[in-house]
């Protein structure tokens, strides 16, 4: 008969390739949008946010980035749950990354309003479609999701004694919820434009490092 270590080898090298997934999916969708923003003749990082990307010629691009990038990350968070389940973070941690998977899924598959003269002949402001607002709603809800995610995993940390985990979990989820109610309210100008590009690009490398400090507990046999 085999011990229990033996049992819990099949999940815990599951769980290793499952957080690999959601590891890879923040360095895929910033690389993809990085190459889209050089290449996209018409577009500015200080006046257009990603999703503008879904318009136009080339746009299936990020629309796949989106959908892709989601895939990945609920991916990552069947890997969270089979990681750490039934401890602290175990039940939530993964529903709220898997909200913030779904949310990713759903702005690709709603296609977000061109407008802000993107892509090139758009007038500046142009009305909201039912596509685009549902684009709006499912973005708005898979960040809020993330959001709440960086404050569960702040406090499973800190129980834990990992004091350096749980304030960068914590300051992420202050920091980003900052910045998308900047965007939220309606600000267009350069400097909220850039805050955010900067704080989705932070919350996608907390996203990538939890994921690889998880597999490293799985590693070390700390679930």
């Amino acid at each position: 008969m085999q011990d229990a270590t033996s049992r819990s080898n099949p999940r815990r090298h599951l769980a290793q390739r499952l957080l690999a997934c959601g590891l890879a999916a923040g360095p895929s969708y910033i690389l993809l949008g990085l190459a889209q923003v050089l290449t996209r003749e018409g577009f500015d990082v200080r006046r257009h946010a990603l999703s503008l990307m879904s318009n136009g010629p080339g746009g299936w691009v990020q629309i796949a980035n989106f959908v892709t990038s989601g895939v990945l990350v609920i991916a990552g968070a069947v890997g969270v749950r089979l990681a750490l389940h039934p401890g602290r973070g175990g039940t939530w941690g993964p529903i709220l990354l898997s909200v913030y998977g779904v949310g990713l899924i759903g702005a690709g598959i709603f296609v977000a309003d061109p407008g802000a003269g993107f892509p090139p002949g758009t007038p500046e402001r142009v009305g909201m479609t039912r596509e685009g607002l549902l684009h709006f709603a499912f973005g708005g809800i898979g960040f809020y999701g993330l959001i709440a995610a960086c404050f569960v995993f702040a406090r499973r940390f800190a129980s834990r004694g990992r004091r350096a985990w749980a304030l960068y979990s914590l300051f992420t989820g202050i920091a980003f919820f900052v910045s998308f109610a900047a965007i939220a309210s309606g600000s267009i100008s350069a400097a909220t434009m850039l805050a955010f590009y900067g704080a989705v690009v932070w919350v996608w490398l907390w996203h990538t490092a939890l994921c690889k400090t998880l597999r490293a507990d799985l590693r070390n046999d700390e679930p």
